[in-house]
Protein backbone atom coordinates (compact mmCIF):
# COMPACT_ATOMS: atom_id res chain seq x y z
CA UNK A 1 0.00 0.00 0.00
CA UNK A 2 2.68 2.32 0.65
CA UNK A 3 4.19 1.89 -2.94
CA UNK A 4 0.70 2.90 -3.94
CA UNK A 5 0.68 6.11 -1.68
CA UNK A 6 3.91 6.78 -3.30
CA UNK A 7 3.01 6.93 -6.60
CA UNK A 8 -0.42 8.99 -6.04
CA UNK A 9 1.79 11.52 -4.46
CA UNK A 10 4.49 11.37 -7.12
CA UNK A 11 1.64 11.68 -9.91
CA UNK A 12 0.07 14.79 -7.71
CA UNK A 13 3.05 16.60 -7.05
CA UNK A 14 4.16 16.72 -10.84
CA UNK A 15 0.60 18.55 -11.51
CA UNK A 16 0.60 20.48 -8.25
CA UNK A 17 4.49 22.20 -9.35
CA UNK A 18 2.84 22.38 -13.00
CA UNK A 19 0.08 24.44 -11.95
CA UNK A 20 2.37 27.14 -9.36
CA UNK A 21 1.16 25.37 -5.84
CA UNK A 22 2.67 24.36 -3.08
CA UNK A 23 2.42 21.16 -1.00
CA UNK A 24 1.83 22.45 3.11
CA UNK A 25 1.94 18.95 3.86
CA UNK A 26 1.18 15.37 3.34
CA UNK A 27 -1.75 13.98 4.78
CA UNK A 28 -1.71 9.78 4.10
CA UNK A 29 -3.32 9.61 0.76
CA UNK A 30 -4.16 13.33 0.96
CA UNK A 31 -2.63 17.02 0.51
CA UNK A 32 -2.60 20.09 1.92
CA UNK A 33 -1.72 22.71 -1.46
CA UNK A 34 -1.27 26.34 -1.20
CA UNK A 35 -1.16 28.81 -3.73
CA UNK A 36 0.06 32.33 -3.85
CA UNK A 37 2.44 31.69 -1.03
CA UNK A 38 5.46 31.84 -0.80
CA UNK A 39 5.86 31.82 -4.13
CA UNK A 40 2.82 34.44 -6.39
CA UNK A 41 0.75 33.59 -8.50
CA UNK A 42 -0.94 36.02 -10.85
CA UNK A 43 -4.42 34.13 -10.38
CA UNK A 44 -4.72 31.51 -7.96
CA UNK A 45 -8.35 30.25 -7.98
CA UNK A 46 -8.09 29.56 -11.83
CA UNK A 47 -4.54 27.61 -10.76
CA UNK A 48 -6.36 25.80 -8.64
CA UNK A 49 -9.33 24.76 -10.65
CA UNK A 50 -7.04 24.05 -13.60
CA UNK A 51 -4.77 21.82 -11.24
CA UNK A 52 -7.94 20.06 -9.86
CA UNK A 53 -9.46 18.90 -13.35
CA UNK A 54 -6.16 17.63 -14.44
CA UNK A 55 -5.53 15.39 -11.03
CA UNK A 56 -9.08 14.30 -11.37
CA UNK A 57 -8.73 13.11 -14.73
CA UNK A 58 -4.65 11.38 -13.04
CA UNK A 59 -6.47 9.85 -10.77
CA UNK A 60 -9.40 8.23 -12.49
CA UNK A 61 -6.18 6.48 -14.94
CA UNK A 62 -4.83 5.55 -11.76
CA UNK A 63 -7.42 4.57 -9.74
CA UNK A 64 -8.59 2.01 -12.15
CA UNK A 65 -5.21 -0.02 -12.46
CA UNK A 66 -4.80 0.24 -8.51
CA UNK A 67 -8.35 -1.28 -8.17
CA UNK A 68 -7.46 -4.05 -9.61
CA UNK A 69 -4.68 -4.83 -7.71
CA UNK A 70 -6.92 -4.68 -4.67
CA UNK A 71 -6.79 -0.95 -3.50
CA UNK A 72 -9.55 1.34 -3.75
CA UNK A 73 -8.11 5.14 -3.45
CA UNK A 74 -10.95 8.08 -3.41
CA UNK A 75 -10.43 10.37 -4.31
CA UNK A 76 -12.35 14.07 -3.67
CA UNK A 77 -11.06 17.70 -3.38
CA UNK A 78 -12.19 20.75 -2.07
CA UNK A 79 -10.91 24.07 -2.76
CA UNK A 80 -11.72 27.77 -0.92
CA UNK A 81 -10.47 30.99 -1.83
CA UNK A 82 -9.60 34.39 1.19
CA UNK A 83 -6.65 35.20 3.65
CA UNK A 84 -5.10 32.56 5.83
CA UNK A 85 -3.05 33.10 8.56
CA UNK A 86 0.77 31.38 7.03
CA UNK A 87 3.26 30.87 9.50
CA UNK A 88 5.93 28.44 10.68
CA UNK A 89 4.75 26.10 13.49
CA UNK A 90 6.23 23.88 15.76
CA UNK A 91 8.84 22.87 17.87
CA UNK A 92 12.80 22.56 17.92
CA UNK A 93 13.86 19.93 15.82
CA UNK A 94 10.62 19.32 14.22
CA UNK A 95 8.73 22.81 12.34
CA UNK A 96 6.55 23.43 9.42
CA UNK A 97 4.98 25.45 7.23
CA UNK A 98 1.15 25.89 7.60
CA UNK A 99 -1.80 27.87 6.30
CA UNK A 100 -4.64 28.10 9.68
CA UNK A 101 -8.00 30.32 9.37
CA UNK A 102 -11.30 29.73 8.31
CA UNK A 103 -10.23 29.47 4.50
CA UNK A 104 -8.02 26.79 5.20
CA UNK A 105 -10.69 25.13 7.40
CA UNK A 106 -13.39 25.62 4.66
CA UNK A 107 -10.81 23.68 1.81
CA UNK A 108 -10.77 20.72 4.16
CA UNK A 109 -14.08 20.30 5.04
CA UNK A 110 -15.17 20.48 1.36
CA UNK A 111 -12.67 17.65 0.78
CA UNK A 112 -14.12 16.30 3.44
CA UNK A 113 -18.11 16.69 1.58
CA UNK A 114 -16.88 15.61 -2.21
CA UNK A 115 -17.30 12.15 -3.44
CA UNK A 116 -14.75 10.21 -5.02
CA UNK A 117 -14.25 12.29 -8.47
CA UNK A 118 -15.54 15.23 -7.21
CA UNK A 119 -14.21 18.44 -7.01
CA UNK A 120 -16.59 21.58 -4.44
CA UNK A 121 -15.44 24.74 -4.35
CA UNK A 122 -16.83 27.61 -2.16
CA UNK A 123 -18.82 30.04 -3.67
CA UNK A 124 -16.43 32.53 -3.84
CA UNK A 125 -14.05 30.58 -5.71
CA UNK A 126 -17.31 29.88 -8.09
CA UNK A 127 -17.75 33.62 -8.65
CA UNK A 128 -14.10 34.63 -9.22
CA UNK A 129 -14.20 31.96 -12.05
CA UNK A 130 -17.75 32.33 -13.23
CA UNK A 131 -17.21 32.66 -16.89
CA UNK A 132 -13.80 30.21 -16.92
CA UNK A 133 -15.66 26.85 -15.78
CA UNK A 134 -18.78 24.95 -15.53
CA UNK A 135 -19.71 24.23 -12.16
CA UNK A 136 -23.73 23.21 -10.23
CA UNK A 137 -24.39 24.37 -6.85
CA UNK A 138 -24.64 21.84 -3.97
CA UNK A 139 -25.59 21.92 -0.32
CA UNK A 140 -25.77 23.64 2.20
CA UNK A 141 -23.59 21.90 3.70
CA UNK A 142 -23.30 21.89 7.60
CA UNK A 143 -19.32 21.87 8.30
CA UNK A 144 -17.87 21.99 11.22
CA UNK A 145 -16.08 24.60 12.59
CA UNK A 146 -18.33 26.90 10.07
CA UNK A 147 -20.84 28.54 11.34
CA UNK A 148 -23.75 29.22 9.23
CA UNK A 149 -24.39 26.34 6.32
CA UNK A 150 -22.28 26.47 3.16
CA UNK A 151 -22.91 26.15 -0.40
CA UNK A 152 -20.52 25.05 -2.54
CA UNK A 153 -20.34 23.97 -6.18
CA UNK A 154 -18.93 20.80 -7.74
CA UNK A 155 -16.84 21.90 -10.57
CA UNK A 156 -17.41 19.69 -13.43
CA UNK A 157 -15.26 21.32 -16.38
CA UNK A 158 -13.15 24.25 -17.65
CA UNK A 159 -15.45 26.03 -20.10
CA UNK A 160 -14.38 25.30 -23.39
CA UNK A 161 -12.04 22.83 -22.58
Amino acid sequence: MIGTVREYHAALGEIVFRHEGTIERFLGDGLMILFNDPVPCPDPAWCAARMAMEMQQRMSALSERWRKLGHELGFGIGIAFGFATLGVIGFEGRFDYTAMGTVANLAARLCNEARSGQTLISQRIAGLLDDRIVADPVGPFSLKGISRPVTAHSLRAIAGG
